[in-house]
């Protein structure tokens, strides 16, 4: 018998977004992934001033807000001609790393690890550590108050929820530790940035603020912080998580998808063309065989999403936005980007995948983990520890440029928008591939398009009735409860795609809905 389970909506990502599975034997056979909120932000940015698409586009998302304004800006200067100087260069790193090193714990702790945890298991807590034990007598309160949110899920345990009394409560500790590491890395980027999120800093051309000395050492102080925690309590959990209670579900893979991987990616070097994180593809899980990236193989399909035809199967560059909001079919305001025709990956799992490094890789060998939602959570928090120990560096490069006097941090001589031009911005963000094109006639936008993280990962089918990363990725996955779907969530939540916390499941059957309350 097939039983059919939608959750609508899942939100706070680009976008609101409904997830439909079917399943036959306890195990997801057939999935779909809606995105059902339009963005349109390219048909508003259409005759406007080149140098607003930084912060129209910012507007897309109040997570990963300065990555879209860091691409916008590379597609301006591109089609400007603009030469970025290396402290402006060296400013947006520091800037958007502080954002990532803001992002990638507030996913693990506050969105995806309540996953894997049965919250209750502190109560059981028989330790002597004085910081573990008032988390237990906050636990205790709350459970005794009746009111647990967000900490505890509405859903019951399954057999991946860790229930060890030390471990959880070691894990809850960590994450209301990360709620303060949040607010410094905040603070850390707005030092350089001006505000966060929506940060005032980035242009087209460069930057707008030159720090002190003052400013630096604050910064650095603070990123110290987010080093230590980095490797010493977030890494160190999805280790221990990942090697451990959840080394089953890691070695199943479960959540794996196609094994294609895709990244553009990020934090531009001092060497002509170097990135922190290299750009790369990867095809049916051969890591050995790195690809380089033709942006030129980038197309989007539309058969299936709200737009009318004449949108789809063409590179964004020749790209549109015309709605199409009774199109038979259609199920998705998502396009379907594909490279060289294949559903692509994107995010830290692909960075990780296509750099290798050692550590990551190691542990990954050790134990057999296969590609799926833990390998997922493992490289985003490898990848933070990789940053965080980089960015001193690049603090040390900044002060550097400072004391030989090369303090430029802007290409006035291309400020304003050229008659005619095109220009491309591509780099990761958080969440995966990132890339804006931008297409400019009589001083103004003639033609935007956006391919964000969101869009690779969560697409719909496409022309040739191929699933997008995530449909894919749901495919075999075990349910053996359909009242209880946390492994759907798990995978769902392992992209980042930063859920929303109340859910509604229909009932395969009464169509009754059912609530949860999801921390």
């Amino acid at each position: 018998m097939t039983q059919k389970i939608v959750i609508d909506p899942i939100t706070r990502i680009e976008g609101h977004l409904k997830v439909e599975v079917e399943i036959e034997g306890g195990k997801v056979t057939n999935a779909h992934a809606s995105g059902t909120m339009a963005r349109g932000l390219e048909v508003l940015l259409k005759g406007k001033d080149p140098r607003d698409a930084t912060y129209v586009t910012e507007r897309v998302c109040g997570v990963c807000a300065g990555s879209h304004g860091w691409v916008s800006s590379v597609a301006v200067e591109n089609a400007q001609g603009a030469k970025l100087p290396q402290a402006a260069r060296v400013l947006r790193n520091l800037i958007l790393g502080a954002m990532w090193l803001h992002d990638h714990p507030l996913h693990f702790y506050h969105l995806s690890a309540l996953d894997y945890l049965d919250v209750t298991a502190v109560t059981h807590y028989q330790g002597k550590d004085p910081k573990l034990l008032a988390v237990k007598d906050k636990i205790v309160k709350l459970v005794h108050s009746g009111d647990t949110s967000p900490l505890l899920p509405r859903y019951k345990p399954d057999e991946f929820s860790v229930n060890d009394p030390d471990l959880v409560t070691l894990a809850v500790s960590h994450y209301i530790k990360a709620l303060e590491m949040q607010a410094k890395a905040k603070k850390m980027s707005a030092i350089f940035s001006g505000k966060q999120p929506h940060q005032s800093s980035i242009v087209a051309g460069g930057v707008t603020m030159l720090p002190d000395i003052t400013q630096i050492e604050q910064f650095r102080t603070l990123l110290a912080e987010q080093a230590d925690f980095a490797e010493n309590v977030y890494w160190k959990d999805v280790a221990t998580f990942g090697t451990g209670p959840l080394l089953p579900l890691a070695r199943a893979g479960i959540g794996g998808g196609y094994g294609h991987y895709l990244t553009y990616g990020g934090f531009p070097l001092a060497g002509k063309g170097e990135l922190f994180f290299p750009a790369g593809v990867i095809f049916d899980n051969r890591f050995g065989n790195v690809q380089p990236v033709d942006q030129a193989k980038i197309t989007e399909a539309v058969k299936y999403s709200w737009y009318t035809p004449a949108c789809g199967t063409k590179n964004p560059v020749q790209g549109d936005t015309v709605f199409d909001l009774n199109k038979p079919g259609a199920y998705s305001f998502i396009k379907a980007p594909r490279y060289d025709g294949k559903p692509m990956e994107v995010g830290p799992l692909a960075r990780m995948l296509v750099l290798k490094p050692a550590p990551f890789m190691d542990i990954v060998t050790k134990y057999g983990i296969k590609p799926g939602a833990v390998a997922r959570h493992a490289a985003r928090a490898y990848e933070t520890v990789l940053l965080a120990k980089a960015m001193p560096g690049w603090l040390d490069e900044l002060e550097g440029y400072i004391k030989q006097g090369r303090t430029r941090i802007h290409d006035t001589e291309h400020w304003d928008p050229p008659a005619t031009g095109a220009g491309i911005g591509m780099i990761d963000a958080p969440r995966g591939a990132l890339g804006h094109w931008v297409e400019i006639a009589n001083h103004k936008i003639a033609n935007y398009q956006m391919v964000v993280p969101t869009t690779w990962n969560h697409s719909p089918r496409d022309e040739n009735g191929q699933p997008g990363p995530l449909e894919q990725a749901l495919i075999g996955v075990p349910v053996p409860d359909p009242e209880n779907p946390n492994n759907i969530v798990r995978v769902v939540r392992s992209y980042d795609p930063c859920l929303a916390c109340a859910i509604h499941i229909i009932h395969p059957e009464s169509n009754r809905v059912l609530e949860f309350r999801i921390g």
